[in-house]
């Protein structure tokens, strides 16, 4: 028998046939799989069974249905990363990072966090922070009956909340352009990401109906400074939106707003009041450091219940000295002051740089977040490679991009509240130079 040959008369045998042939190395990533119609030919089953095991290997990652280009053999895809790039020379303008000196101090709070040692069995929530976060949420989701689950940082919360509620292959709604996490939470997953368009309002409404009608079972949704793009939500397209998921409301929403103790915008939300599964995820790493990794995730009953049991004492909860540390800087009114200063501070940096683009001929809006979304008359790729070479390195928006677009991205996103008013100036001529 030809060692490459795909076996079997049942759907679970063939799927077993090729998954060998996989790990052999006889299938590669990236190599085509018989047609359906050949394959069943081939070994001589009913069509319906090769359907089945093409079907048993996409659920378990194995393979890639792509329509008319045919099932191929996965593999898994880089996808960049947040934060500074490694090995670097250049100045980066890319890192989405927070500025470090606009994060508070944690050695007040640090002698306040380490108390009695919490035992196996114990609750997984602080109660006194578990009261804090209801406080938190409650008013932004009145009327819901909601329940508390604390998770390390905002990707976890969703990776969390998508693993009780989907299989491989079920179908999630991302925002397009995405945020770097989510589209590699949704791959590493499994899911079949559907992209919705974002624009300057956030997730556009023909974009959701379509995601929903073509049976997406979550959405995930950042109602404001969306990543890369910086959309909020504007009050009528989140009334929009909630009534085209007034339709679907056993559909998962998520919303990961990551960016709230910082934003200078209203929060409005996705999830109407009769919907029955949803998230409202709120983290703390862009305002108390990326390495205060905790949020907090408000949900409706039966969610909380389902992610609950993935969260035990001892094994996958979040430490109880981080939660308390968190705590105590949420009740800290001068960290919370600092952390109101710093989210002014972000929003001017942003809007004087944007105003000196646009006075240039590169008209840019300072929307919300930590970065800046460019719009240039050229390809991205040609304005980073001439930065490149006068010693910036800047992200493009075909990072963000999720399905293939027919032409590249035109947009750069910029990091560059942390600029010093000489580099600000500096990178703003060889931008309008490069942008040539």
């Amino acid at each position: 028998m030809d060692e490459q040959t795909i076996t079997g008369s049942t759907a679970s045998e063939i799927a077993a046939s090729v998954r060998a042939l996989h790990e052999r190395g006889a299938l590669r990533t990236g190599d085509a799989l018989p047609p359906v119609r050949e394959l069943a030919a081939q070994l001589g089953v009913n069509r319906n069974t090769a359907v089945a095991a093409y079907r048993l290997l996409a659920q378990a990652g194995v393979v890639t249905a792509r329509g008319r280009a045919g099932t191929v053999v996965a593999g898994v895809t880089a996808v960049a990363q947040e934060g500074y790039a490694p090995d670097s020379v250049l100045r980066d303008i890319g890192t989405g990072n927070p500025d470090p000196r606009r994060i508070p101090d944690l050695s007040g709070a640090l002698a306040t966090a380490v108390g009695r040692p919490v035992l196996y069995g114990e609750p997984v929530i602080d109660p006194a922070l578990e009261e804090r976060a209801l406080a938190w949420v409650s008013a932004d989701l009145p009327g819901r009956p909601v329940r508390i689950t604390v998770t390390n940082g905002a990707v976890d919360a969703v990776e969390r909340l998508l693993a009780q509620a989907l299989l491989r292959d079920d179908a999630v709604a991302l925002e397009d352009p995405c945020f770097l996490a989510s589209i590699h939470t949704v791959r590493l997953g499994g899911y079949r990401a559907v992209p919705v368009p974002v624009d300057a309002e956030g997730m556009t409404v023909d974009g959701l109906r379509a995601a929903l009608e073509s049976g997406v079972r979550a959405v995930i949704c950042t109602p404001r400074a969306q990543n890369p793009t910086g959309a909020t939500l504007s009050p009528a397209r989140a009334a929009a939106l909630r009534a085209v998921l007034a339709e679907h409301p056993y559909v998962l929403v998520i919303e990961d707003d990551h960016f709230s103790m910082l934003s200078q915008r209203p929060y409005e939300t996705l999830i109407g009041p009769e919907h029955r599964r949803y998230a409202l995820v709120r983290s703390v790493s862009k305002s108390l450091g990326p390495d205060m990794c905790l949020a907090v995730a408000a949900t409706d009953p039966e969610t909380a219940d389902r992610l609950a049991m993935r969260l035990s004492p001892g094994t996958t909860w979040v430490s109880h000295i981080l939660q308390r540390l968190v705590l105590a800087q949420l009740t800290d009114e001068a960290v919370l002051a600092e952390v109101a200063a710093a989210g002014r501070h972000y929003a001017e940096r942003n809007a004087a740089f944007a105003a000196r683009l646009t006075e240039r001929g590169l008209p840019t809006e300072a929307r919300d977040g930590l970065n800046l979304w460019v719009r240039l008359p050229v390809e991205a790729k040609v304005v980073a490679d001439r930065l490149m070479r006068r010693g910036w390195l800047a992200r493009t928006g075909d990072e963000f991009v999720l399905g293939e677009r027919p032409s590249p991205s035109h947009h750069l996103r910029l990091t560059v509240h942390d600029l010093e008013d000489d580099d600000a100036a500096r990178l703003i001529d060889d931008l309008v130079d490069a942008a040539r």
